[in-house]
């Protein structure tokens, strides 16, 4: 499948100075996959080095036929992930 980059996601890699290929390299490598039932897209999560600590780091995206479209990424809050699961709002698919 085509991965493009949403405007958006460009836009947060410039702002916060995050490696370009780093949105990619989660959605392939995540071990950790949800589904959000708000935004209706799908949530690669993966621990990766940022700023200087080792961080939850995750990426949303959207499949579309043969499109990966991936829409934003940021670094998650201690228990984020956790409260987001544990509200329903997040589905594990992997």
């Amino acid at each position: 499948m085509k991965v493009k980059y949403s405007q958006h996601i460009e836009h947060r890699l410039r702002l916060r100075g995050i490696d370009s290929n780093l949105p990619q390299t989660i959605y392939e490598q995540a071990e950790e996959r949800y589904f959000d039932e708000e935004t209706q897209y799908y949530i690669a999560v993966m621990k990766h080095q940022l700023y200087g600590k080792m961080r939850d780091i995750m990426v949303a995206y959207s499949i579309e036929g043969g499109l990966i479209t991936l829409i934003t990424i940021h670094a998650l809050k201690e228990g984020q992930k956790q409260n987001r699961v544990r509200s329903g709002r997040w589905r594990k698919i992997k």
